[in-house]
């Protein structure tokens, strides 16, 4: 097994590096001054509230935390412990939502030289605890996982994901863990047949886990519940993805390779949100200095990336040296800075990312080097822009969120998407803390200190609130939709004059604009959709005069094309599609004249292209609400007879095959505008029997808890029969009627639980 955490770089003999065009690297701290108590860092750097920043050394004996601020200043602040128990060859630091500092260590924690690992939390003052000691063995042993490589991320949730690089259950392929701020620890999720992540997790815009694997190398995405998708399969032999991802400001992910495939030392590649992956870049030592890149990627706030390439595979460094580099989301690869050689050394590769400061500055450390080899702390400027970092991505009204940056003064006006905030509270000129005002929606936030004014590199997300996207080109009603490489598909549906379409409308949540679609082989509404594998499906329907079709449609966004699946043994409208384990489930719906109302469950495997019949629903369902909590499918509401709708909610088990009663709705209603989101099923608007509006109520449905919630925001304008969609942890609700047998309209309307 290889251990990273030693990695190192042979730096400048005087201290200070060699200038090259653009750039500016400097080495402010050589950890020859202290050598006796502090050599060696490694790891992720992270800053603290204090605008300094905080890391890790490997040595002396088990190693130390430090801190050191953007001039150099350096200051020793815990050493570990000699006999392991607090761990050792430590990862890095994070910067945790309560000010403290939190890492993992590879090894130790059980003291008497021996432990499988710890993950610790450090004050800004040094005083370090571990909250908690790794315990797995391989196949047979514990089930925690040992071995943790990555530093722990702090979710939007408030807890701590990370991966142990083996053990666990499964053959000892590690685990993907949840850590509360309490210490509390659940595996949720054992790898199986292949795993062992090295790289640390990071949270997507989809609220998702994103990481990679070393064995059977794939890139994946884990949910905070633990369901786990393969996102990409490398499906060859080399050395993958060693590090963890960095998701770009165009919703894709991008990572490094150290190498993949015979000859090749390394690549930059990206991979969309539906596992299409693109090489960027492939190194080559000699043109491009560096190679074999072992480290993750950074964003600059000018949307390139930079890393570092080590020259170091296959256990050894050639004598070329390292490099600094910058690659764009296109692949224009940049060498930035070459690191100086002295000489040729199995360890002289640098060890910690590039840490994009708030001051718009870089940040790292290489393990050797400086003027005796104990390393160096060195900064590198090429004209980023300063920023603020908010330590929280989402809140709800009135939470508290703090916000790092610099230069903030006692007349700092703080703005969640131009609204300002009443209640700020300043703590120095690094750090403050903002109540969200009422009437935030999602958007930037901002922090003006006189001409100044700095901007979160992200949005923030408000809680429990409706926002609008750019209206439809054509409103429908009746249409399905699906969300297919991070776009929503609008299939088919009635336009304001009743005529049934089939349009299909884009809609891109990214950058808020609509495009044209391959048109459907006839025109459809009242039909359902789901998407595996990257391919879309569309399921009965009928086209407003003939009675309900059968026919299955696939669309494949490579060819642009539409082709004819086999048909759904029975000929629906108003059906609900729900993917588990990628079978799509069509359950209820209507044979026709809006009376023929059924519980008919059949589910469609695309990989056969079969059907089979599954239990029915407990009761009849006409455009029910639902989706899949967890491996339950969840189904709500939906009209029962003429006339008549129920609030009814069931669970279906698909590995028994078996539907079960759940806490009825309160509002019952039918043509709501519904979708899973996290644990819970959002239930939004729709038509509650009055011949009159739609109804504004707006409830979500525990499964844990079986049980509704009937407080959250009323949507703005009610809709029913709207095409519902969710993506990126929101629910949209695209078009419908306002009113009964009424004019439809074209709003997008976005709710952010």
């Amino acid at each position: 097994m290889k251990k990273f955490a030693m990695f190192a770089m042979l730096f400048v003999l005087a201290g200070m590096l060699l200038p090259a065009q653009a750039q500016t690297v400097t080495t402010l701290y050589d950890f020859a001054t202290n050598s006796s108590v502090s050599q060696e860092p490694a790891g992720v750097v992270a800053q603290g509230r204090d605008g300094n920043f905080y890391g890790i050394t490997q040595v002396p004996n088990r190693g130390t935390i430090y801190k050191v601020t953007p001039s150099g200043t350096f200051t020793l602040l815990h050493i570990m412990a000699s006999d392991l128990s607090e761990g050792a060859n430590c990862n890095g630091l994070i910067l945790g939502s309560d000010g403290n500092f939190y890492g993992t260590c590879l090894y130790g924690g059980n003291g008497a030289g021996n432990g499988l690992g710890t993950i610790i939390k450090v004050t800004p003052a040094g005083v370090l605890t571990v909250i908690y000691k790794f315990t797995g063995q391989n196949a047979g042993g514990s089930t925690d996982g040992c071995y943790p490589f990555g530093v722990p991320v702090q979710a939007s949730d408030g807890n701590f994901y990370g991966t142990a690089e083996q053990c666990g259950t499964s053959g000892g392929y590690g685990v993907v863990y949840k850590l509360t701020m309490a210490g509390v620890y659940t595996v949720i999720y054992n790898f199986s047949g292949g795993g062992q992540p090295f790289g640390a997790l990071i949270q997507g815009s989809d609220g998702n886990l994103w990481g990679t694997t070393t064995v059977n190398p794939t890139v994946f995405k884990v949910s905070t519940a633990g369901v786990f998708s393969t996102v990409y399969s490398f499906g060859c032999c080399g050395t993958p993805a060693q590090a963890g991802l960095v998701q770009g400001p165009d919703g894709n992910y991008y990572g490094t390779t150290e190498a993949i495939g015979a000859n090749t030392q390394g690549e930059v590649f990206k991979v969309t949100p539906a596992g299409v992956l693109t090489v960027l870049h492939s190194f080559n030592n000699t043109t491009d200095h560096g190679a074999f890149p072992v480290l993750p990627l950074t964003l600059g706030t000018d949307g390139n990336f930079y890393g570092v390439a080590t020259d170091c595979g296959g256990g050894g460094c050639s004598a070329l040296g390292a490099n600094i580099f910058e690659i764009t989301s296109k692949g224009l690869f940049t060498d930035l800075y070459n690191f100086p050689n002295i000489g040729s050394n199995n360890n002289s590769v640098p060890e910690s990312p590039l840490f994009l400061s708030t001051n718009g500055t870089f940040y790292s450390t290489t393990q050797l080097g400086g003027t005796v080899g104990d390393g160096t702390f060195y900064s590198l400027t090429n004209a980023q822009s300063a920023f603020i970092a908010l330590q929280q991505s989402s809140g709800k009204v009135g939470s508290k969120i703090g916000i790092l940056g610099q230069g903030f003064g006692a007349t700092s006006v703080v703005k969640f998407n131009g609204v300002t905030a009443t209640t700020v509270v300043r703590t120095g000129t690094t750090f403050l803390t903002a109540t969200v005002p009422a009437g935030a929606t999602d958007g930037f936030v901002t922090v003006t200190t006189g001409a100044t004014t700095l901007t979160s590199r992200g949005k923030f997300l408000v809680h429990n609130t409706w926002a609008s996207g750019k209206v439809m080109p054509t409103g429908t009603a009746f249409s399905s939709a699906a969300v297919l490489g991070g776009e929503i598909y609008v299939i088919g549906g009635a336009k304001a004059s009743g005529t049934v379409i089939n349009n299909v409308q884009i809609y891109n949540p990214t950058t808020n604009t609509w495009s044209t679609g391959t048109s459907l082989p006839t025109v459809t509404q009242h039909s359902s959709a789901a998407v595996v594998s990257n391919i879309l499906y569309v399921f009965g329907g009928d086209n407003g005069v003939a009675a309900p079709t059968n026919a299955v449609l696939a669309y494949s966004p490579k060819t642009k094309a539409w082709t004819s699946m086999a048909p759904m043994p029975t000929a629906r409208n108003g059906t609900l599609a729900v993917v588990e384990k990628n079978i799509i489930y069509v359950m209820g719906g209507n044979l026709g004249n809006g009376s023929n109302f059924v519980a008919t469950v059949e589910s469609y495997n695309p990989a056969t292209n079969t059907w089979t019949t599954e239990a029915p629903m407990d009761g009849a369902k006409d455009y029910p609400a639902g989706g899949l909590i967890g491996t339950t499918i969840v189904a709500a509401d939906g009209a029962v007879a003429s006339g008549q709708i129920t609030g009814d909610t069931e669970g279906y088990n698909a590995a028994t095959n078996a539907w079960s009663e759940l806490t009825a709705d309160p509002t019952a209603r039918t043509g709501s505008c519904s979708g899973v989101i996290g644990s819970a099923l959002y239930d939004a608007s729709g038509y509650i029997n009055n011949n009159g509006a739609a109804t504004t109520v707006n409830d979500s449905y525990s499964l844990s808890a079986n049980k509704w919630t009937t407080t959250l925001l009323s949507i703005p304008q009610g809709t029913m029969y709207a095409a519902p969609a969710v993506d990126n942890g929101q629910l949209y609700c695209l078009g419908g009627w306002a009113t009964i047998s009424g004019t439809t309209i074209n709003n997008v309307q976005i709710y952010q639980p």
